[in-house]
């Protein structure tokens, strides 16, 4: 299969780094117009340098915003007023007891890891509508589904992405818009690194992390994490031409966590 995005622009929101770049990169790879979102700008621009090294050729631009709130959209949408592709990838995630989750954390799961894929669908729907094309991607989790105990604030928002994918793509019927939530397991982006090997390498996160896999989410089939490629790889299929029929869905990249046939 070969896909060819050409003339499409997408945004991939939280993407200077893991599984948002690695989407980012799959899809300039595809002849997209990719534009790169981080919260500073050397984030940013370093990002667009190792992206253009790793796909020669490539057209991408970035935009540095806040995403957490109102404020950041604007900036994005005056930056970015078109696009074809929204891939909904911006989050938080922490470890945390439920009796230790402020008010104001709870909020603050809630502004970024929904009301973020929410200002971006509703930003750029109208263009998508106007063309009668697009696709609009949600970034959830297995944790949507297997709801973790010690992150029940994260998990809460990311069975949320599934009910707005879900009801968005509905309110789309008869049209060529897609939408579409992927569901990522255990993946080894820079933020899992840094939580479950501070300060080591990368082959050290990745045995720790395997570890997790099997002690904590046993019943994965692939017994080990994901790398961002593989999730990206989902992703970069759905945004494609050839997934026109492919929406309203929660499509998993778990490594076979979750025990259940759909």
């Amino acid at each position: 299969m070969h896909i060819d995005l050409t003339g499409k622009t997408a945004i991939v929101t939280g993407s200077t780094r893991g599984i948002g770049y690695a989407i980012a990169t799959g899809l300039a790879r595809t002849g997209a117009t990719v534009v790169i979102t981080g919260r500073k700008q050397a984030d940013v621009d370093s990002a667009l340098a190792s992206l253009r090294s790793q796909v020669p050729g490539a057209i991408v631009r970035g935009v540095a915003a806040d995403l957490s709130g109102a404020a950041g959209f604007k900036v994005l949408k005056d930056a970015e007023p078109q696009a074809d592709i929204v891939v909904n990838n911006v989050g938080i995630f922490a470890l945390q007891p439920f009796e230790e989750i402020a008010d104001e954390e709870w909020t603050r799961f809630f502004e970024i890891n929904i009301m973020s894929g929410v200002r971006a669908s509703r930003a750029y729907l109208p263009g998508m509508q106007a063309k009668n094309w697009g696709r609009i991607v949600f970034i959830s989790s297995e944790s949507g589904i297997n709801i973790p105990a010690d992150m029940i604030h994260y998990g809460f928002t990311k069975t949320g992405n599934l009910a707005i994918s879900r009801g968005l793509a509905k309110s789309l019927a008869g049209t060529a818009i897609t939408v579409n939530a992927v569901l990522p397991g255990p993946t080894l982006s820079e933020g899992v690194q840094d939580l479950v090997a501070p300060g080591g390498d990368i082959a050290t996160a990745e045995r720790v992390a395997n570890e997790f896999v099997k002690e904590h989410r046993s019943s994965s089939i692939i017994q080990r994490v994901a790398t961002p490629e593989e999730v990206a790889n989902m992703v970069v299929y759905v945004c494609s031409t050839q997934a026109s029929a492919t929406t309203g869905a929660a499509l998993r990249v778990d490594g076979g966590i979750v025990e259940t046939f759909a």
